[in-house]
C-alpha cells in the first residue's frame, strides 16, 4: 500500500516512466490526470499528497481546496500558473527546476540571432522561390563589431555570452540585479536599459517575467532601439507588449524579431505575426531537446521526492514555507 499520492495535473510527455521509479522510493503512487480547468485539478489533486504540474491552473481557489498537499512542483522554471502567494498562506513548498534547458535556451537565442543577422529565411524563401543572388535587394551586415545587448544576466544569458564569444561582438547587459564587478571575466560591460536599447544592434531578452519586467518592451522601449537593430525573445511572452511589436516590425521601426515565445500560446491562428517577412517565429521551442525532457521530469519528481521524505528539496520559490 502506498504511503503518497502524487498527481501529475496534466499531460505533455511521452511517458512518466522518470517519476514513477523515483517516487516509488519514498513509498508514492503517481496518477496521472489531464486537466485544464480549476474545477477538474480540484476534483484529482484534493487528496494529493503532491502535484507534479506542467500548465494547468494552480489558483488560490485550487489551492484553497487542497487537504493534504505538502508539495507542488513545476516542470519548468517559471511558476506564472501557480499563486505562490496563496501556497506559501497553506505553507506549501513551491519547486521549479532550474538550469535544465540553459544550454537549448541559449542555443536557441544564438540560432535566432544568426538567423536574423544571415536572413537565413527569407532568403530560404527566395531560393525557394526561384530567386538568386539576392543581397543587392536584401543586403547582410557582419555581427563582427557589432554590439549585443542582453536584458537579464542570469544562468542563460551567460551561456548565451560564451557561446558568442568567438563571434567578436561587443558585449552589453542590463540587469538591476548584477554588478559590474560579478561579470568581469565574461567581457560584459553593464549598462542601464536606455543605454542597451539605443547602442545594440541586437537585443536578446533574458529576464523572469514579473510585474516589474512585464511589458519592458514597450512602444516607448521600442522606439529607443535602432531601426536597423534586431529583438530575440526566448524567455517569456509577457516581456514584449506584442502589439507594439508588430507596429514597430510592421512600420520597419527595427529590422527584425526572432520569437520563441507569446503573450497568448499557441500563436493566435490570425496573429499579424504570421504576415511579417521580418519576424522569425517559432514555437516555445527554445526549452526542448530529449535529454532535457529527461532531466525535467526527473528533477521535478526529486523536488516532491525530498518534500515528502522529509528533506529540502533543490530549488523552492518560496523558501520561507522551509522555516
Amino acid at each position: 500500500m502506498p504511503k503518497f499520492k502524487v498527481v501529475v495535473t496534466d499531460l505533455g510527455y511521452s511517458t512518466y516512466d522518470y517519476e514513477k521509479k523515483v517516487l516509488q522510493q519514498v513509498g508514492a503512487k503517481v496518477e496521472l490526470a489531464d486537466c485544464h480547468t480549476e474545477d477538474e485539478v480540484i476534483k484529482a489533486c484534493r487528496t494529493a499528497d503532491g502535484i507534479l504540474n506542467r500548465t494547468a491552473p494552480m489558483t488560490a481557489r485550487v489551492l484553497d481546496s487542497l487537504e493534504k498537499c505538502r508539495v507542488i512542483a513545476r516542470y519548468g522554471v517559471g511558476v506564472d500558473n501557480v499563486d505562490v502567494k496563496a501556497a506559501t498562506a497553506k505553507g506549501i513548498p513551491v519547486c521549479n527546476v532550474p538550469g535544465y534547458c540553459d544550454d537549448e535556451v541559449s542555443t536557441q537565442a544564438v540560432v535566432l540571432l544568426l538567423a536574423l543577422a544571415r536572413k537565413i529565411i527569407s532568403h530560404d524563401k527566395a531560393v525557394r522561390g526561384g530567386a538568386w543572388d539576392i543581397g543587392s535587394a536584401d543586403p547582410i551586415h557582419r555581427t563582427k563589431g557589432k554590439t549585443l545587448g542582453l536584458l537579464g544576466m542570469g544562468r542563460i544569458a551567460r551561456a548565451v555570452v560564451a557561446k558568442i564569444a568567438g563571434f567578436g561582438m561587443n558585449l552589453v547587459a542590463y540587469d538591476p540585479f548584477v554588478t559590474q564587478q560579478q561579470v568581469k571575466d565574461l567581457g560584459v560591460t553593464m549598462v542601464e536599459l536606455d543605454a542597451l536599447l539605443a547602442t545594440s544592434d541586437f537585443v536578446s531578452l533574458h529576464a523572469p517575467l514579473t510585474p516589474a519586467t512585464r511589458h519592458i518592451i514597450n512602444e516607448k522601449t521600442l522606439a529607443k532601439m535602432k531601426p536597423t537593430a534586431y529583438l530575440v525573445n526566448t524567455s517569456r511572452g509577457g516581456l514584449i507588449d506584442q502589439k507594439a511589436l508588430i507596429e514597430a516590425l510592421t512600420d520597419k521601426k527595427i529590422a527584425g524579431a526572432g520569437l520563441d515565445v507569446y503573450e497568448v500560446e499557441p500563436l493566435e491562428p490570425d496573429s499579424p505575426l504570421k504576415a511579417l517577412d521580418n519576424a522569425i517565429l517559432m514555437d516555445h521551442a527554445g526549452w526542448y531537446s530529449e535529454e532535457s525532457i529527461v532531466e525535467l521530469q526527473t528533477r521535478a519528481a526529486q523536488a516532491v521526492a525530498a518534500v515528502l521524505a522529509g528533506r529540502r528539496p533543490e530549488s523552492v520559490v518560496n523558501p520561507q514555507v522551509l522555516k
